[in-house]
């Protein structure tokens, strides 16, 4: 049973999502057993495979028994695990926050959001690069729905603009398979990598084309300048708890330039690394620089938690394009915290929004709410969480990424992270002594918040305090992730194990 743990974490949502589209019509307590029994599930199984992992042993599950480079395989390493985990984790909050009624708005909810976890999880455990392209396609797929549910006209705008950019996003990606596939002969990203050492000079243009047009899709996808003009309404249109899963979408495409750029075109492979590198660093500071605007000009709850997104979209491109082992830890415990806070963010919004009524999540005066002193204190600790600020992990995260930077980097990261992080701390000020302290006198507004809208929410914000309590263990895994990715060598032997001869 050991050894078909890898492939768990894409059957089991598979499985559960077949289960609940079958059953389309009615059952909202068997669709939401089904769902909640199937993400603890695999929670249980991410924290097997974080365990099997952490001993530094690279492991990969052939499909159909076809050993690689001719068959699919799923690849567990420590970065592919710790993806894993932390979707899980996100998903357990958000699936459990949707059983508090937003499931009821459309017959398909937990059905398309197992399948969403089917393609995010495949997409980390992957080691072949058409494949992918497939799991980007499912993980889209069953965006759009997900994005739509419930209905509502801001919603059908933001889809629209949603699909078409990542239709012709996926287009692109096509595109770009077919020529490394043409200049290689493999679709295999350890054997890619591979082969590229030997490639001849007349196949060097093609795949320089090829990795500069992967940094697009995997920029578009990751919402970077000037590719995230979608992200901030769609994010902010979007159902809570589908928003909040949509916290590790942006994570996919970082994941996949850290991945691609490092097995496929790194050092190993000539130095095509350096392709990447000035285009990510300088776009992840001009990212950081526009999401500070937007999280001041922000008039909306969701819309502000939308921008705070992609303030860590740019912090965690900087570590990528800063190139080092030691910003690669950083990042990803840094990762860690925001994908989990801003997506408890979402769901505390669309708490707030329901107690205010008609105000609903604008930055506006409106009556006292119901449960207001609780809401109150849990956004002032999402606020200093997200901002960055000490005693909770934003302050440990930023500071890791910040300490990382060298030399001239420090000169253009320091004050650009500084700042937009300044700006997030007056926009959320703002929202909440409007929201909370400026409100007009009255009788409370709302009904009481469901118990299962309170527990999806303080289980994601809860990760702020336990990852300082736990911060030696969590830095320790970050540390050997971002030396085990600054040695693709060792994926390569492992999936190949003839590699040291000449191909």
């Amino acid at each position: 049973m050991i050894q078909h743990l890898i492939v768990l974490p894409v059957v089991l949502p598979l499985v559960a999502g077949i289960l609940l589209l079958y059953q389309r019509q009615g059952l909202v307590h068997y669709k939401r057993a089904v769902s909640v029994i199937a993400t603890l599930l695999l929670l249980v199984v991410s924290i097997a495979l974080v365990r099997q992992a952490a001993s530094g042993e690279i492991t990969f599950y052939a499909l159909g028994d076809w050993q690689p480079p001719f068959g699919v395989v799923l690849v567990l390493d420590r970065l592919s695990a710790l993806m894993v985990l932390l979707t899980s984790l996100l998903a357990v909050g958000a699936v459990v926050f949707a059983c508090g009624g937003d499931d009821e708005k459309g017959s398909n909810f937990h059905g398309l959001f197992q399948w969403q976890l089917l393609g995010i999880n495949g997409a980390f455990l992957t080691g072949d690069l058409f494949n992918l392209f497939v799991f980007f396609e499912v993980l889209l797929l069953a965006s759009y729905a997900l994005l739509l549910h419930g209905g509502g006209k801001a919603r059908i705008q933001s889809s629209v603009h949603y699909v078409v950019l990542n239709l012709a996003g996926s287009s692109l990606f096509l595109i770009a398979v077919g020529i490394l596939y043409g200049a290689t002969g493999t679709l295999n990203m350890a054997d890619m990598g591979y082969k590229l050492a030997s490639l001849p000079a007349e196949r060097e243009g093609l795949v320089t084309a090829g990795a500069l047009m992967l940094l697009v899709v995997f920029g578009l996808k990751a919402a970077i300048l000037p590719l995230y003009f979608w992200l901030p309404r769609a994010y902010a249109a979007a159902p809570a708890p589908v928003a909040a899963l949509f916290a590790i979408m942006t994570k996919v495409g970082i994941y996949a330039i850290l991945r691609v750029y490092s097995l496929i075109f790194g050092e190993q492979a000539g130095g095509l690394v350096a392709l990447e590198q000035p285009w990510v660093w300088w776009l992840a500071l001009a990212t950081l620089a526009a999401a500070g605007v937007g999280v001041m000009a922000a008039r909306d709850l969701r819309l502000l938690v939308a921008y705070l997104v992609l303030i860590s979209v740019g912090t965690l491109l900087a570590g990528v394009g800063m190139r080092s082992a030691e910003a690669t830890s950083a990042l990803l415990y840094y990762l860690i915290h925001t994908t989990l806070v801003t997506g408890g963010l979402f769901l505390l919004a669309e708490m707030i929004g329901l107690q205010r009524g008609k105000p609903g999540t604008r930055i506006v005066k409106g009556r006292p709410l119901v449960q207001g002193n609780a809401l109150a204190i849990t956004f002032f600790i999402g606020a200093i969480a997200v901002v960055g600020m000490p005693p909770l992990s934003g302050a440990l995260g930023k500071a890791m990424v910040l300490v990382a930077a060298e030399g001239t980097q420090r000169v253009w990261l320091w004050p650009l992270l500084l700042l937009a992080s300044l700006a997030s701390l007056i926009a959320l000020s703002r929202a909440g002594s409007t929201l909370f302290w400026r409100s007009h006198r009255g009788s409370p507004s709302g009904s009481p918040l469901s118990r299962y809208q309170w527990f999806g929410m303080l289980w994601l914000l809860s990760a702020a305090p336990l990852l300082v309590a736990f911060a030696g263990p969590v830095s320790s895994y970050t540390q050997a992730t971002g030396e085990q990715l600054a040695n693709p060598q060792q994926l390569i032997e492992t999936l190949l194990p003839d590699a040291g001869e000449t191909p």
